[in-house]
């Protein structure tokens, strides 16, 4: 009988970058595994619901991708919050428990951040994310040169404080004020307020345009656009239609002598081979490297790999 093989993970973090005009790239995606932590775990999950421990704080939340059978159903009844979402919704509301605070501290590498339950399910920090701010943080610190950092859709903050504390001068861009708002509460929560980080509330794609207009460029860009938004002059933003006219600015905010572009996706109904093909454009002429595939997450209980979204990312 055939055994099942584990697939190979965070080849990109091995890989050494490839000189040339253009980027090379793997023949096959990669899988990068949300790095172990104090304050997060992804317990368990199945029946279409995930299980996480948030600093001192369960979560029950739904994962349509969650298609299987509970690892540890006895685990499930130890939850502090359930999200109950609204039929055919992500929006809805939160079950806790009596004693269970909206709102806490967590921590990563020593940048301290807010959770709190959302009426989006959401909690102000995506753990699988921490690949990419280990990611960044090597690219900054190995440079030894001063870096600019360009965080687009930055959220409540966490890649850009990272970014900051490794060294970089960074511009953090969000479309949503309590966003930013946020984000300014975790930099003076983690004593960086010293760190040069501007935080402006923009729509993503007018502040890049406007940008090139200016003639300015960044060493780093991250972004993680959402499928659905609106800027704060009621902009609207739709992934599949707004994405292309982004990239064709970032093309040109790149350095010279650029360090790094990173961009993700979450609730896209797309391969992460087409984000691959819409970065190639913008680095073309760079050499370096091209990596994509998948941000997953392992789980406590019986080890699986749960699907979180999907990226690429090229460095120099």
């Amino acid at each position: 009988m055939a055994h099942l093989r584990e697939p190979e993970e965070s080849r990109m973090s091995q890989a050494a970058p490839v000189a040339g005009d253009n980027p090379e790239s793997p023949d096959r995606p990669s899988l990068l595994v949300t790095p172990e932590w104090e304050d997060y775990a992804l317990v368990d999950s199945g029946e279409g619901w995930k299980l996480e421990r948030f600093g001192p704080v369960l979560l029950k939340r739904p994962e349509p991708q969650a298609l299987w059978h509970a690892g540890a159903p006895e685990r499930w009844s130890d939850a502090d919050a359930v999200f109950q979402p609204d039929e055919g919704e992500e929006k809805g509301g939160w079950e806790m428990a009596d004693d269970i605070a909206s709102r806490w501290t967590m921590a990563y590498r020593g940048v301290r951040f807010h959770a709190e339950l959302t009426s989006f399910r959401h909690t102000g920090v995506f753990p699988e994310q921490a690949v990419h701010w280990d990611w960044c943080d090597s690219l900054i610190k190995g440079a030894d040169r001063p870096v600019k950092v360009l965080n687009l859709f930055g959220y409540t903050g966490l890649a850009s404080l990272l970014a900051a504390r490794a060294g970089a001068e960074v511009t953090h861009i969000d479309a949503s004020r309590k966003a930013v708002g946020w984000a300014r509460e975790n930099q003076a929560l983690s004593g960086l307020d010293d760190k040069p980080i501007r935080w402006i509330c923009e729509d993503a794609v007018k502040f890049v345009e406007r940008e090139v207009r200016r003639g300015n460029s960044y060493d780093g860009i991250i972004l993680d656009p959402p499928k659905y938004g609106r800027g704060p002059k009621n902009e609207v933003w739709r992934f599949f239609e707004s994405t292309p006219r982004l990239l064709a600015g970032l093309s040109q905010l790149l350095s010279d002598d650029a360090l790094f572009l990173v961009m993700t996706a979450y609730a896209i109904r797309m391969s992460c081979l087409s984000i691959r093909h819409a970065l190639v454009p913008v680095v073309r002429g760079r050499g370096g490297w091209l990596d994509y595939g998948e941000m997953v997450t392992r789980e406590s209980a019986a080890g699986r790999l749960l699907p979180q979204a999907i990226y690429a990312r090229w460095q120099a």
